[in-house]
């Protein structure tokens, strides 16, 4: 039996290597190659350490429970169809939305940084001219076929992995006196820089809560295994193999980079504090492979980040084009976004994502650090609402699968430690958005600006989701009412094919 969007048009192209790759790809980006830097900065290097632990552990219930739910029902543009299954019409419609903004504001965020990045070599040309350039760039990779942009990704990865493995190597070796750093006065750093003074722990409660959106933000991008599962080849078990290599994989990455960081400069490193998205060379990577005498290092660094944020908003696009594609064939947004080319890709979809991605223009145009830091502020929030609605539909999806009768055995890929896992994201999620910007409202006069930017995610959310609900008199779904069937009935089939080729090949 075909999968509904297989016989719609999309393609089952995608191996296992390329869901990995562009989980990684789609994670691994400004967030750890730049905004690392102000995550220390701001908390310290023990909460910055602190804060990515604790989110990481939060991403990994996330990702556990969207691997049973996609390994079980591979369909693209999943959140929106848990959402409208598992917990109301309304809430998967406002999920829908939310996530097709979200990654169509990333990749304006990551353009624009893109563009931030030339500047470095080429003062002198405007950078609406590198915004459109790369635009049209990640444009043209989603328009002809999805294995061609999973093939993109897959090889931008490996020059993001490759890099980080050689800095925590070279970052290893510095910390340990065996690779010494030109200026003779300065030591092997060891833990001093833990150890010494407030080196740690840095600016209290407050700082580690304003630091985790820009935490949060960096670990985005890991849950495009369930918006690609509805184009891979074998989900019920390329799904939930990706799952178990990819968490551990980036919170490696990332933990370790961010101790290499805190170990050899201090959170009051002047050019550490510089770090600010106009500077390459503030990059805590580049500042870290400079001391280790790497001359070049500012130039390479600045190809490799340039690369990661191309890839990062390769893979926004290829998300928010998908998640418009499957809402078009729900009925929550119009038909022609559900149209797709003779190789399978929905590509009026992928027109209305360029549109909102041109908002990268702003930056430029208007050369202001308000409207970048708008769009980032955007992201994030939408982003972490889209995170809460993973563990809301996952914990009913669970419920109503056990109590309507069914095994646990039968899952293709079963989440550990349910209800803990979805119930501790969910908690944190919130916490996290709520408490993001609760300085602006404790100071002598509340911060108008900076509540509408932080917080105007939340109020859209809610929007969308009482307007549908209001208009079409939705309910919340009971759990018995929850339909499995079609699904059961892939994976009985499925397995039974599996028996049969097993019993041919003795």
């Amino acid at each position: 039996m075909q999968n509904n969007q297989e016989e719609q048009g999309l393609r089952r192209s995608l191996q296992a290597r390329h869901l990995s790759m562009i989980a990684i790809g789609g994670s691994i980006g400004t967030g750890l190659f730049l905004a690392s830097g102000a995550t220390i900065s701001g908390a310290g290097a023990g909460g910055a350490l602190l804060a990515y632990a604790l989110v990481g552990v939060m991403v990994y219930f996330l990702m556990t429970s969207l691997g049973e739910m996609a390994a079980f029902m591979p369909v693209s543009g999943s959140f929106q169809v848990y959402g409208s299954r598992f917990v109301d019409p309304a809430f998967g419609f406002a999920q829908g939305w939310n996530y097709w903004y979200n990654w169509a504001i990333t990749v304006a965020v990551e353009l624009a940084a893109a563009a931030i990045i030339m500047h470095y070599w080429f003062p002198d040309i405007p950078g609406v001219v590198w915004s459109g350039g790369f635009l049209a760039v990640i444009f043209v990779l989603n328009y002809f076929s999805v294995k061609g942009f999973g093939e993109a990704e897959f090889w931008c990865s490996m020059l993001k992995v490759g890099t980080i493995l050689a800095f925590i190597v070279i970052g290893f070796l510095m910390i340990f006196g065996i690779m010494t750093e030109p200026d003779p006065h300065r030591l092997a750093p060891g833990l001093q820089v833990m150890t010494q003074g407030d080196g740690a722990f840095v600016g209290g409660l407050a700082a580690f809560v304003g630091v985790a959106m820009v935490v949060g933000f960096s670990f985005q991008g890991t849950e495009l295994i369930g918006v690609a599962a509805g184009e891979s080849a074998n989900p019920g078990r390329t799904i939930p193999r990706a799952v178990r290599q990819i968490f551990w994989r980036i919170l490696m990455f990332y933990m370790l980079s961010i101790l290499i960081i805190g170990l050899i400069l201090p959170h009051n490193d002047p050019s550490l504090l510089k770090n600010d998205m106009k500077d390459v060379g503030a990059s805590p990577f580049t500042l870290v492979f400079t001391r280790a005498g790497l001359a070049a290092a500012a130039s390479v660094m600045n190809a490799v980040i340039l690369s990661a944020i191309l890839s990062a908003g390769n893979s926004g696009m290829y998300a928010s084009t998908r998640m418009l594609y499957a809402m078009a064939h729900n009925g929550m947004a119009p038909r022609l976004f559900g149209r797709v080319s003779a190789n399978g890709v929905p590509r009026n979809a992928l027109y209305a994502t360029t549109v909102v991605a041109c908002l990268c223009f702003l930056t430029s145009l208007f050369k202001s650090d308000a409207v970048y830091m708008w769009l980032l502020n955007s992201s994030g929030m939408t982003g972490f609402i889209a995170w809460l609605g993973v563990a809301i539909s996952h914990y009913r999806f669970r419920r109503g699968y056990v109590k309507q009768g069914y095994s646990l055995d039968d899952l293709p890929y079963r989440a550990r430690w349910f209800p803990l896992g979805p119930m501790f994201a969910f908690v944190l999620c919130l916490l996290i958005m709520l408490g993001q910007n609760y300085a602006a409202f404790t100071a002598a006069k509340v911060d108008w600006n900076g509540v509408v930017a932080t917080y105007l995610g939340i109020p859209l959310f809610v929007v969308l989701w009482l307007s549908y609900k209001m208009k079409h008199g939705t309910r919340m779904v009971k759990l018995e009412d929850i339909d499995y069937r079609e699904y059961h009935q892939r994976l009985s089939l499925d397995r039974q094919q599996g028996e049969l080729a097993t019993e041919s090949a003795r």
